[in-house]
Protein backbone atom coordinates (compact mmCIF):
# COMPACT_ATOMS: atom_id res chain seq x y z
CA UNK A 1 0.00 0.00 0.00
CA UNK A 2 1.31 3.51 -0.87
CA UNK A 3 0.20 5.03 2.69
CA UNK A 4 1.86 2.78 4.97
CA UNK A 5 3.83 5.10 6.80
CA UNK A 6 0.45 7.03 7.85
CA UNK A 7 -0.29 3.54 8.90
CA UNK A 8 2.99 3.36 10.54
CA UNK A 9 2.66 6.35 12.86
CA UNK A 10 -1.07 4.88 13.51
CA UNK A 11 -0.35 1.83 14.94
CA UNK A 12 3.45 2.37 16.56
CA UNK A 13 1.73 3.48 19.69
CA UNK A 14 -0.87 0.50 20.27
CA UNK A 15 1.74 -1.48 22.73
CA UNK A 16 0.22 -4.85 20.48
CA UNK A 17 3.81 -5.28 18.78
CA UNK A 18 4.24 -9.10 18.62
CA UNK A 19 7.08 -10.72 16.26
CA UNK A 20 6.07 -14.45 16.60
CA UNK A 21 3.25 -16.37 15.35
CA UNK A 22 3.38 -17.99 19.09
CA UNK A 23 3.00 -14.51 20.45
CA UNK A 24 0.48 -13.44 18.32
CA UNK A 25 -1.80 -15.79 19.13
CA UNK A 26 -0.86 -15.10 22.92
CA UNK A 27 -1.38 -11.37 22.60
CA UNK A 28 -5.13 -12.27 20.90
CA UNK A 29 -6.15 -13.80 23.33
CA UNK A 30 -5.35 -11.86 25.99
CA UNK A 31 -6.73 -8.89 24.40
CA UNK A 32 -10.33 -11.31 23.64
CA UNK A 33 -10.61 -12.10 27.23
CA UNK A 34 -11.37 -8.74 27.92
CA UNK A 35 -13.27 -7.95 24.68
CA UNK A 36 -17.06 -7.50 24.49
CA UNK A 37 -18.13 -9.83 21.69
CA UNK A 38 -20.89 -9.36 19.79
CA UNK A 39 -22.14 -10.41 16.19
CA UNK A 40 -24.58 -7.88 15.72
CA UNK A 41 -22.33 -4.89 16.16
CA UNK A 42 -21.06 -4.43 12.53
CA UNK A 43 -18.59 -1.41 13.62
CA UNK A 44 -15.19 -3.39 13.27
CA UNK A 45 -16.19 -5.39 10.62
CA UNK A 46 -17.26 -1.84 8.75
CA UNK A 47 -13.92 -0.57 9.51
CA UNK A 48 -12.04 -3.07 7.91
CA UNK A 49 -14.60 -2.79 4.71
CA UNK A 50 -13.45 0.95 5.24
CA UNK A 51 -10.12 0.03 5.11
CA UNK A 52 -10.71 -2.04 2.00
CA UNK A 53 -12.40 0.15 -0.11
CA UNK A 54 -10.27 3.26 0.45
CA UNK A 55 -6.77 1.69 0.33
CA UNK A 56 -7.34 -1.90 -1.67
CA UNK A 57 -10.46 -1.51 -3.85
CA UNK A 58 -10.09 2.48 -4.67
CA UNK A 59 -7.94 3.15 -7.81
CA UNK A 60 -5.85 5.46 -5.77
CA UNK A 61 -4.86 4.39 -2.00
CA UNK A 62 -7.35 7.38 -0.69
CA UNK A 63 -6.80 6.15 3.47
CA UNK A 64 -7.93 9.38 5.05
CA UNK A 65 -7.50 11.11 8.27
CA UNK A 66 -10.87 10.51 8.98
CA UNK A 67 -10.38 6.61 8.70
CA UNK A 68 -7.39 7.14 11.20
CA UNK A 69 -9.02 9.08 13.58
CA UNK A 70 -11.96 6.87 13.66
CA UNK A 71 -9.50 3.60 14.48
CA UNK A 72 -7.93 5.36 16.92
CA UNK A 73 -10.98 6.69 19.08
CA UNK A 74 -12.08 2.60 18.43
CA UNK A 75 -9.15 1.42 19.96
CA UNK A 76 -8.92 3.80 23.12
CA UNK A 77 -12.53 3.06 23.78
CA UNK A 78 -12.71 0.16 26.28
CA UNK A 79 -16.66 -0.66 25.76
CA UNK A 80 -15.66 -0.83 21.45
CA UNK A 81 -17.21 -4.61 20.43
CA UNK A 82 -15.07 -7.34 19.30
CA UNK A 83 -11.76 -4.98 19.79
CA UNK A 84 -10.17 -8.10 19.82
CA UNK A 85 -10.58 -8.21 15.88
CA UNK A 86 -9.55 -4.99 15.33
CA UNK A 87 -6.44 -5.57 17.13
CA UNK A 88 -5.35 -8.94 15.42
CA UNK A 89 -5.87 -6.78 12.53
CA UNK A 90 -3.75 -3.69 13.73
CA UNK A 91 -1.88 -5.78 15.13
CA UNK A 92 -0.90 -7.36 11.47
CA UNK A 93 -0.74 -4.01 9.81
CA UNK A 94 1.77 -2.84 12.08
CA UNK A 95 4.34 -5.88 11.68
CA UNK A 96 3.94 -4.95 8.01
CA UNK A 97 4.17 -1.15 8.29
CA UNK A 98 7.60 -1.66 11.07
CA UNK A 99 9.29 -4.63 8.60
CA UNK A 100 8.54 -1.98 5.62
CA UNK A 101 9.34 0.93 7.64
CA UNK A 102 13.16 -0.61 8.01
CA UNK A 103 13.52 -2.48 4.50
CA UNK A 104 13.52 -5.83 6.68
CA UNK A 105 11.24 -8.76 5.00
CA UNK A 106 7.65 -9.50 7.19
CA UNK A 107 7.81 -12.76 8.79
CA UNK A 108 5.44 -15.58 6.77
CA UNK A 109 4.63 -17.22 9.36
CA UNK A 110 3.60 -14.21 11.59
CA UNK A 111 1.57 -13.20 8.74
CA UNK A 112 -0.08 -16.40 8.09
CA UNK A 113 -0.54 -17.28 11.58
CA UNK A 114 -2.56 -14.13 12.24
CA UNK A 115 -4.71 -13.78 9.15
CA UNK A 116 -5.47 -17.62 9.71
CA UNK A 117 -6.62 -16.42 13.50
CA UNK A 118 -8.29 -13.46 11.89
CA UNK A 119 -10.28 -15.26 9.20
CA UNK A 120 -11.76 -17.88 12.60
CA UNK A 121 -12.72 -15.27 14.25
CA UNK A 122 -14.54 -13.13 11.74
CA UNK A 123 -16.92 -16.31 10.64
CA UNK A 124 -17.46 -17.16 14.28
CA UNK A 125 -18.41 -13.51 15.06
CA UNK A 126 -20.19 -12.15 12.13
CA UNK A 127 -20.53 -15.43 10.25
CA UNK A 128 -18.36 -13.92 7.16
CA UNK A 129 -15.14 -12.71 6.48
CA UNK A 130 -14.31 -9.80 4.93
CA UNK A 131 -12.42 -9.20 1.37
CA UNK A 132 -9.69 -7.16 3.25
CA UNK A 133 -9.17 -10.43 5.13
CA UNK A 134 -8.79 -12.84 1.67
CA UNK A 135 -6.30 -10.21 0.26
CA UNK A 136 -3.88 -10.58 3.40
CA UNK A 137 -4.41 -14.03 3.22
CA UNK A 138 -3.41 -14.50 -0.07
CA UNK A 139 -0.17 -11.98 0.60
CA UNK A 140 0.72 -13.60 3.83
CA UNK A 141 0.64 -17.24 1.79
CA UNK A 142 2.51 -15.78 -0.91
CA UNK A 143 5.52 -14.76 1.24
CA UNK A 144 5.79 -18.08 2.40
CA UNK A 145 6.27 -19.35 -0.61
CA UNK A 146 2.61 -21.47 -0.07
CA UNK A 147 1.53 -20.88 -3.77
CA UNK A 148 -1.44 -23.17 -3.71
CA UNK A 149 -2.91 -21.94 -0.34
CA UNK A 150 -2.34 -18.52 -1.79
CA UNK A 151 -4.05 -19.38 -4.94
CA UNK A 152 -7.18 -20.99 -3.31
CA UNK A 153 -7.43 -17.89 -0.86
CA UNK A 154 -7.57 -16.04 -3.86
CA UNK A 155 -9.93 -18.10 -5.86
CA UNK A 156 -12.36 -18.55 -2.69
CA UNK A 157 -12.51 -14.51 -2.14
CA UNK A 158 -13.24 -13.62 -5.42
CA UNK A 159 -16.14 -16.18 -5.11
CA UNK A 160 -17.84 -13.98 -2.48
CA UNK A 161 -16.58 -10.94 -3.50
CA UNK A 162 -16.42 -11.17 -7.56
CA UNK A 163 -15.79 -7.10 -7.84
CA UNK A 164 -13.06 -7.26 -6.36
CA UNK A 165 -9.95 -5.62 -7.84
CA UNK A 166 -6.93 -6.95 -5.72
CA UNK A 167 -8.45 -10.18 -5.57
CA UNK A 168 -8.75 -10.43 -9.57
CA UNK A 169 -5.16 -8.90 -9.60
CA UNK A 170 -4.07 -11.84 -7.31
CA UNK A 171 -6.26 -14.60 -9.26
CA UNK A 172 -4.87 -13.47 -12.63
CA UNK A 173 -0.89 -13.69 -11.00
CA UNK A 174 -1.81 -17.18 -9.25
CA UNK A 175 -3.21 -18.48 -12.55
CA UNK A 176 -2.47 -16.71 -15.43
CA UNK A 177 -6.38 -16.34 -16.42
CA UNK A 178 -6.79 -14.86 -19.78
CA UNK A 179 -10.09 -13.45 -18.65
CA UNK A 180 -9.21 -12.04 -15.56
CA UNK A 181 -6.03 -10.00 -17.55
CA UNK A 182 -8.30 -8.78 -19.72
CA UNK A 183 -10.98 -7.93 -17.20
CA UNK A 184 -8.42 -6.27 -15.02
CA UNK A 185 -7.27 -3.97 -18.31
CA UNK A 186 -10.53 -3.53 -19.78
CA UNK A 187 -12.35 -1.89 -16.71
CA UNK A 188 -9.47 -1.54 -14.31
CA UNK A 189 -6.56 -0.42 -16.16
CA UNK A 190 -6.29 2.83 -13.93
CA UNK A 191 -6.04 0.95 -10.60
CA UNK A 192 -2.75 1.08 -8.13
CA UNK A 193 -2.12 -2.84 -8.07
CA UNK A 194 -2.35 -3.22 -12.30
CA UNK A 195 -0.35 -0.42 -12.36
CA UNK A 196 2.06 -1.76 -9.51
CA UNK A 197 2.19 -5.35 -11.35
CA UNK A 198 2.50 -4.27 -14.86
CA UNK A 199 -0.26 -5.74 -15.97
CA UNK A 200 -0.53 -4.82 -20.04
Amino acid sequence: MKKLFLLFLLFTGLNIYAQTAAAAKEVFEKIKKESKIDGSDKTVYNLLDEFYAKTLQAENDELTEETIERTQKLVSDQDTKNLHILMLFLMYQQHISQTAAVGKASDAEFQVATMRLLEDEMKNVYGKVPAIVYIYKYEALENGNKKEEAKAAALQGLKEYPDSVPLKVYVYLSTNSETEKNDLLKNHFNHWMVKQFGIQ
